[in-house]
């Protein structure tokens, strides 16, 4: 039995040679034991501890046990004002974006928060050193340095970039796009390298292909793409992935498999092969 209800967000985790998929909506939830979310799941990532970090619109954040799949109240942290998007990092770091504000966590505990921004946050990454964040908004992306003693700082480089406004923002795709991290965590420099033309609406996800050489996006008009980094005009094409709604969410199971979701509650897994 799957989702009743559109599928919000989706996230794969690797473990034991195996992959598992898990997708968030609003519906019944008969995978994990106890009482967990009361409203709409926005967006899941799995931590280093093997957590499966969920925020949703009852204004909590979740950290559930994955090798005992059970809801545990004691996980369960309440946000001062609703959360949409989150990212975790090593350390037992997690950023979190609400409406008008931003939350540092560290093992299940608010650290500091950051409000008046000036911009509405959107989507969240977080480096791989989890030295850096990036958080995107309409039309910029703000860089934040993560400091080891509970605090942080915003970085005096805000740069602007045509990214337009990603609903999922990922860390290796500031690579591809020409940032490039010094050890002071300060943007050296800027570029954009290519522009992917295809979508004839807003793109709404984006996720990198574990050989690094590709990525996929999907978009309102409910198309996917694979890219091809070096060179835009090579891509895979997948018309109307789901056919009464767009794509909310994609992830590679590995590099030739990529699973999709969609706000019609179904979650499908596509070959993917290069000519």
């Amino acid at each position: 039995q799957g989702h009743s209800k559109s599928i919000q967000c989706l996230t794969v985790h690797k473990n034991g040679g195996k992959s598992y998929i898990y997708s968030g909506s609003n519906d019944e939830n008969d995978g994990f034991s106890g009482k967990g979310h009361t409203n709409q799941v926005s967006r899941m990532a799995v931590d280093e501890m093997d957590q499966l970090v969920t925020c949703s619109m009852d204004d909590t954040v979740r950290y559930t046990n994955l090798s005992k799949r059970d809801y545990s109240g004691q996980d369960a942290v309440k946000m001062d004002v609703q959360p949409k998007c989150l990212a975790v990092g090593p350390g037992g770091y997690t950023v979190v974006l609400c409406i008008g504000q931003i939350v540092l966590m560290k093992d299940k505990k608010k650290c500091f928060a950051i409000d008046d921004l000036g911009y509405e946050p959107e989507a969240v990454a977080i480096h791989p050193t989890g030295s850096t964040a990036a958080v995107g908004g309409a039309v910029r992306l703000h860089f934040l340095k993560l400091c080891y003693f509970g605090h942080w700082s915003n970085s005096s480089q805000v740069q602007k970039a045509p990214l337009g406004l990603l609903n999922h923002l990922f860390v290796s795709l500031l690579c591809f796009f020409g940032f490039v991290f010094y050890g002071n965590n300060k943007i050296h420099a800027m570029s954009e390298h290519n522009v992917f033309y295809g979508h004839h609406a807003k793109v709404v996800c984006i996720a990198w292909s574990p050989d690094n050489e590709h990525f996929a996006s999907g978009g309102m008009d409910m198309m996917v793409y694979v890219w091809t980094v070096s060179d835009p005009e090579t891509r895979v094409k997948i018309p109307d992935a789901h056919r009464l709604h767009h794509v909310s969410g994609l992830a590679w199971l590995d590099e030739h498999t990529l699973v999709t979701t969609s706000h019609d509650a179904s979650v499908k897994e596509w070959s993917i092969s290069y000519n």
